[in-house]
């Protein structure tokens, strides 16, 4: 069990995951853009870290900020949520590199389930 996330998404999603943790006893981190400042999903977490400006492809879909994050907090997992980097395989894989866990399907899953035409092949 994981004693520290960090939270790669924002708003309801966000919400739902702290929930989660706050259940099961695990300290959240979320990650936020200016344009989230002030959020409630803010308040309900144990720590927030701004990672840039409100535009989400320099903040929330900047890899190297999200992983910056995670390594301040001293988190031991990523949850992404869903959209965003949830189904980026990359994203998985430089969390592994990190020895950062990403709490959802490995790189290789993501790579071949998300094409039709392998997934197909792993169905048969």
């Amino acid at each position: 069990m994981f004693q520290r996330i960090l939270i790669a998404n924002r708003g309801e999603i966000a919400l739902r995951v702290i929930r989660a943790c706050r259940d099961l006893g695990i300290e959240s981190v979320v990650v936020f853009s200016e344009a989230d400042r002030g959020a409630p999903y803010l308040e309900l977490a144990d720590e927030a870290i701004c990672i840039g400006p409100a535009v989400s492809a320099e903040s929330y879909l900047k890899i190297p900020r999200l992983i910056a994050a995670a390594e301040v907090a001293n988190v031991q997992a990523i949850h992404p949520g869903y959209g965003f980097l949830a189904e980026n395989a990359h994203f998985a894989d430089v969390c592994r590199d990190c020895n950062i866990t990403f709490i959802g399907p490995g790189p290789e899953a993501m790579q071949c389930l998300g094409n039709k035409n392998e997934a197909r092949k792993m169905a048969l």
